[in-house]
C-alpha cells in the first residue's frame, strides 16, 4: 500500500518526468537554494529541513536568504546559488537572451482583486472609476491578465479609467484595511490575510487565467535552475524534487504542521487557516506539459499588453522554459 506521501510524490514525480527509483547510499549532495528571507517559499523549505526530507533524499539543503527578488536573480545568474524561485516569464526572457535557465512548477497560488465584504462592487465592470491598489507594479502579470479580461469582456480599460496606487504589498494591504482604497490587487498570501479580516475576492488572477483559455491552473512561480547544472547534478535535482514533493504532501494533509509553522508564517487563528487553504489550492498537480501549453497561450497575451519591457526580445515563450526532467 502507498502512503499519502508516496501518492503525492508519484504524481509530482510524473509531472516532473523524474525517474522513480530509490537512492543508493551515498554522501548527501549540497544544494544551495536562494529565497527571500520572509517569503512563503521559506515555509516549504523549513518543512524539508525540519523533517530531514533533504537528507532522506540524498541532498543537504543549504538555504540562502536574500532581501529582494533582484538580489536572488543576480545570485542565480552569477552561480552563487543552484536554485531560486521565480516565474516563467523571467525564465523565458533569460533563455531568449542566451541563458539556459529552466523551471519546475512550485505554486499556482495567485493573487486577486480584493474588496471589503460589504462593498457594492461585484464584477470587474464595477471597478470603473475606482481607486485601486496594485502590488507588483504596472507590469505585474496578474494585473495584465485581469486587464485583458476587463478589456475583452467589459470594454473597460482598467489602467486608463481608474486611479491606480502602486506600492509594496504590506503597505497596500494596510491602506485597504484603513479604507483608503476601493479595491486592491495583492499577492496571494496578503489576499488570504485580508480574507480573514473582512475582505472577499472580487476577481482573481486564476479567474483571468481560465477566462483567457487556460485548461487548468498555471503556476505563478517555480523552482529555477540552470539546465547545465541539472545535467551535471542529476541526483541533486532529483533529490531536491523528491524532498519538495514530500514537504508539499505534508503541508497538504497535516494541520499540525501548519501549527508548527505559525511563528514563521506570522499568523494564527483565521489568518493561518486561510493561508493554509490557499497554499493547498496552489500545489501543482498537473503534468508539466499541460502547464507549459497554457503558459505559452498566456505569454502571447502578456506580450501583446506588456511588450518587450515585460517579455524581452522574444514574441513567443522560449522553448525549454519548463524543465522536462530526467527521462530515464
Amino acid at each position: 500500500m502507498y502512503s499519502r506521501r508516496d501518492v503525492l510524490y508519484l504524481a509530482l514525480a510524473a509531472q516532473a518526468g523524474l525517474a522513480l527509483r530509490p537512492y543508493p547510499a551515498a554522501a548527501a549532495e549540497r544544494v544551495r537554494v536562494g529565497v527571500l528571507k520572509f517569503g512563503t517559499v521559506s515555509w516549504a523549505l523549513d518543512t524539508i529541513k525540519h523533517h530531514g526530507f533533504d537528507i532522506e533524499n540524498g541532498i543537504d539543503l543549504d538555504i540562502v536568504h536574500f532581501a529582494g527578488e533582484d538580489a536572488s536573480n543576480v545570485a542565480m545568474l552569477a552561480g552563487e546559488v543552484d536554485i531560486i524561485v521565480s516565474d516563467w516569464l523571467w525564465v523565458s526572457r533569460q533563455r531568449a537572451m542566451g541563458d539556459d535557465l529552466t523551471l519546475l512548477p512550485y505554486s499556482a497560488a495567485v493573487g486577486a482583486i480584493m474588496v471589503r465584504e460589504d462593498s457594492p462592487l461585484t464584477t470587474l465592470a464595477d471597478l470603473k472609476g475606482r481607486r485601486i491598489g496594485i502590488a507588483g507594479g504596472p507590469l505585474d502579470k496578474s494585473w495584465l491578465l485581469i486587464r485583458a479580461v476587463a478589456r475583452r469582456d467589459h470594454d473597460l480599460d482598467l489602467a486608463g479609467e481608474n486611479e491606480l496606487v502602486y506600492g509594496a504589498p504590506p503597505l497596500l494591504a494596510e491602506k485597504a484595511m484603513q479604507g483608503e482604497l476601493d479595491a486592491v490587487l495583492n499577492f496571494w498570501h496578503y489576499c488570504a490575510r485580508l480574507e480573514a479580516n473582512g475582505f472577499r475576492r472580487l476577481f482573481g488572477a486564476d479567474d483571468a487565467i481560465r477566462a483567457l483559455g487556460a485548461t487548468g491552473k498555471v503556476s505563478a512561480l517555480g523552482y529555477v535552475f540552470h539546465e547545465s547544472w541539472a545535467a551535471r547534478n542529476t541526483a541533486a535535482i532529483t533529490g531536491f524534487a523528491r524532498a519538495s514533493a514530500a514537504a508539499k504532501e505534508l503541508l497538504a494533509t497535516s494541520d499540525e504542521e501548519w501549527q508548527r509553522l505559525a511563528p514563521l508564517a506570522r499568523a494564527q487563528g483565521k489568518e493561518l487557516e486561510k493561508l493554509r487553504e490557499r497554499y493547498r489550492e496552489g500545489i501543482p498537480r498537473r503534468p508539466i506539459s499541460d502547464e507549459e501549453a497554457d503558459a505559452a497561450r498566456l505569454y502571447d497575451i502578456l506580450a501583446e499588453i506588456g511588450g518587450e519591457a515585460l517579455v524581452g526580445p522574444s514574441p513567443d515563450m522560449a522553448p525549454g522554459t519548463y524543465w522536462t526532467g530526467v527521462m530515464q
